[in-house]
Formats: structure tokens, sequence, C-alpha cells
């Protein structure tokens, strides 16, 4: 899998520590923007890291900073980016199996490493279930082009 990831700098360790598990893993790993310790404006790298899934550059994409909540906020702005914070395994599994979040966001203070590589492990195994989910999913798209989404049926 091509995996897009970006970091701002409270996320540099983590991203490092991810970046070399996941090429372990077999992922072609593309890092977007800075990856330093030099302070950097999330929104700036969660537009990389968003555009690159969204024109299909990278099959999905990694966020990480300090909460995971700005970079969230941030790449959810882009046409075709569901984008999920996972502080777990199970966030992790849900937001594939039920949303087919496309890109993770991960806050580096609060999960740490370790927790880290187990929640991207997950994320990057587990399949989108579709059912009923893409339903929903066709709901979401239609609220990007403006449309009002309990217009959608199937």
């Amino acid at each position: 899998m091509k995996i897009a990831l970006g970091t701002d700098h409270r996320g540099v360790v983590v991203a490092n520590s991810l970046v070399n598990h996941l090429r372990a893993e077999g992922h072609e790993v593309d890092i977007l923007g800075e990856c330093n310790t030099t302070s950097i404006d999330y929104p700036d790298v969660a537009f990389l890291v968003g555009r690159a899934v969204s024109e299909r550059q990278a099959d999905r994409g990694i966020l990480i900073c300090g909460t995971g909540i700005g970079m969230c906020i941030a790449a959810n702005k882009l046409t075709g980016i569901r984008a999920a914070m996972a502080q777990d395994e199970l966030s992790a599994q849900l937001s594939r199996t039920h949303n087919d979040a496309n890109v993770l966001c991960l806050s580096a203070d609060l999960i740490g490493q370790t927790l880290a590589k187990r929640v991207v492990d997950v994320w990057t195994k587990t399949q989108f279930e579709g059912g009923r989910h893409q339903r929903r999913l066709n709901k979401i798209a239609a609220i990007e082009r403006g449309e009002d989404p309990g217009a959608i049926k199937a």
C-alpha cells in the first residue's frame, strides 16, 4: 500500500518510528512536508497528505500532531477525504469497517510510538465492510457536493 505521511513538529518522533515500521511491513511511504522539530502549522501538512489521497497519488494517508484533532479537522475539508482519529485499535478498526477512513489521524502526545504502531497495523489491515455503511458514505459524498444527504436512499 502507498501511504502519504505527514506530521507537525510535535509528531516527529512518532512519525519517524511509523515510517520505519510501515516500510518494514512492506508499505511504500512518502513523507510529505517537513519532518523536523521546527514549528509548522498543521493545516499545511494536512493539505499535502489529504490532496495526495484525494488525487489518488497515495492509497491512504497518516497525519500526526500533538492531539490529532487539528489534522483531522483540516484534512476533512478536502473532497473525498474521510479522516478519522484513532487512539486505540478498536477505533482504528471501526474507522475502516464502518467509515472507510482513508486518512488516519494520530496524537503523538497521547498514544506514543508503541500504541501508534499497533493502531496503524490494525488500520492498514482492516477492510471496509460496505453494506449499510456504503449508504452512509454516499450521504457524506452528497454533503460534499452541497446536497441534502436525506435525499439519498441507497
